[in-house]
């Protein structure tokens, strides 16, 4: 696998789960200490990440480094199914929440619903 190819998925992983928790690619800038423009340009793939910099991310993140290479062994690029795409945004827009009862009540809401069952 060429090395650009590479740059994009690790790109792409960090900006699935920058989604995930609900950052902006202002905050994950900001966090790691690098303009929203650089912040872009990891997520595109169109800048290489640095070791010491994508282990700066990975902490940023909450996950261990190997996270942005899952799914890389493959052999190809992984596109996102319109479920996962929905997921992601359920996820940022629940961390988006401000008041914790809400996500709670929100959460019990949706544990309710995976668990219906038709009735016999």
């Amino acid at each position: 696998m060429e090395a650009k190819a590479v740059d994009r998925h690790v790109g792409a992983r960090i900006r699935e789960r920058r989604i995930m928790l609900g950052l902006t690619q202002q905050g994950l800038a900001d966090l790691i200490g690098v303009t929203y423009q650089q912040a872009h340009k990891y997520e595109r793939g169109i800048n290489r990440v640095s070791a010491g910099r994508l282990f700066g991310i990975a902490q940023a993140l909450g996950v261990p480094v190997s996270f942005f290479f899952d799914g890389l062994e493959t052999g190809k690029e992984q596109e996102l199914t319109p479920r996962q795409r929905l997921c992601l945004e359920v996820a940022r827009n629940f961390a988006q929440i401000p008041d914790q009862r809400h996500q709670e009540a929100l959460s019990k809401l949706t544990r309710a619903l995976a668990d219906t069952r038709p009735a016999a």
